[in-house]
Order: structure tokens, then C-alpha cells, then sequence
């Protein structure tokens, strides 16, 4: 399915011809939140949801991007499964949940987790997997809307290593990251840059 060869970054050309279309409403679905004199501003991208036509671009042009040949797709809690099912249907492979704080519902339900390093918020997060969903031999992308610090992305990268199984790639609507080497770790390819909001 991969139509492009591309590095972590933006996604090339993803801001011309056809493409340039659905950049374009991503932009104006975004609200921005919290005042100008306000500590905290920001992103409310539910108005991506919306929109049915939006949702299936954002998977169709995330799809377009995927790093190998992947056999599952991954998905952060919460708006990571939102993609993360999109994307999916788009691959024609299964969907795995990344859950934030998961607990066993029995005894056999075993949970493959990892501690991240601070995210925005400066809060560390136990993310985890449930093992039966990922095996050794899989090849798996994450998918998630912004990534800030790529903390969590860095948590689940490990998840995915300690399993066995091969980490492709990160995708992602929008890139706020600050750090290249983050970037370049994750493999990480997006549809926009903050900068660019």
C-alpha cells in the first residue's frame, strides 16, 4: 500500500494538488481554546470527527505514508483508536488499543506495560497492551491526532520491542514536536506541523 518513500517529518507533498484540500480542513475544523491572556491554550480537534469525508481522508492520506508493511496498527487512548480504526480499514489489517492506566479484567488477561517519560502536562502515564494482541512476528505503525513530546509513542515503542514484534513507524495528523532526534527514533511522519496551524 505505501505509495510514498518518505524519512520522519512531514509527509512530502502532502500540501499540494488534491492533498492540499484536506490540510486545509484540518486547519479550519481545529478550534483553539483558552483566551490570549490565558496560561493554557489549546488545540480542539473534535471537529475532525465530524466530519465523515475529513475522517477518511486523514486515513486515507496517513495510509499513504505507512513506513513497510504493516500487520497491525496501534492507536493511543482516546483519539488514537479513532484513527487508529481508520487507518486500519484503509491497511486492510487489525487494530490494536494502546489503553492509558489498563487494569486486568482476570487473572489470564496479561497486560505488556511501560512507564512513559513526562508528557506536556509533565505527568507520567502507565500505557499498556494486551499481550494476546501482539505477537513476535507482527509489524506494527501508532498512529495518534498531535504528538507533543512523543512521549507516549516512545512508551509504546518499547511495549512493542518487549513483545517481539517490529515497530515501523509513527503517524500522525500533527507533529509539535521540538526534537529531531524524537523524530528520527519514532520514525515518525506527519500531515502537519504545528508551526503551519
Amino acid at each position: 500500500m505505501l505509495t510514498r518513500q518518505v524519512r520522519p517529518g512531514i509527509i512530502p507533498g502532502v500540501g499540494e494538488g488534491p492533498e492540499k484540500h484536506t490540510i486545509d480542513r484540518i486547519r479550519s475544523a481545529i478550534t483553539w481554546r483558552g483566551g490570549k491572556t490565558d496560561d493554557y491554550q489549546y488545540a480542539d480537534v473534535t471537529g475532525w470527527w465530524r466530519s465523515p469525508e475529513l475522517l477518511r481522508d486523514i486515513g486515507a492520506l496517513l495510509g499513504e505514508a505507512v513506513p513497510g508493511s504493516p500487520t497491525a496498527v496501534l492507536g493511543l487512548e482516546s483519539r488514537g483508536y479513532l484513527l487508529g480504526v481508520a487507518l486500519a480499514l484503509q491497511l486492510g489489517v487489525g487494530f490494536v488499543e494502546v489503553r492509558k492506566n489498563p487494569e486486568s479484567e482476570t487473572d489470564d488477561d496479561a497486560w505488556v506495560q511501560q512507564t512513559t517519560p513526562p508528557d506536556y502536562r509533565d505527568r507520567n502515564l502507565r500505557l499498556g497492551v494486551k499481550r494476546k494482541l501482539l505477537k513476535s512476528g507482527d509489524r506494527v505503525v501508532l498512529v495518534d491526532d498531535w504528538v507533543d513530546t512523543g512521549s507516549q509513542a516512545l512508551a509504546t515503542q518499547k511495549i512493542v520491542e518487549r513483545t517481539g514484534a517490529t515497530w515501523l513507524g509513527a503517524l500522525t495528523v500533527v507533529d509539535a514536536l521540538d526534537s529531531h532526534s524524537v523524530r528520527r527514533e519514532l520514525n515518525l511522519r506527519s500531515l502537519v506541523h504545528v508551526r503551519d496551524l
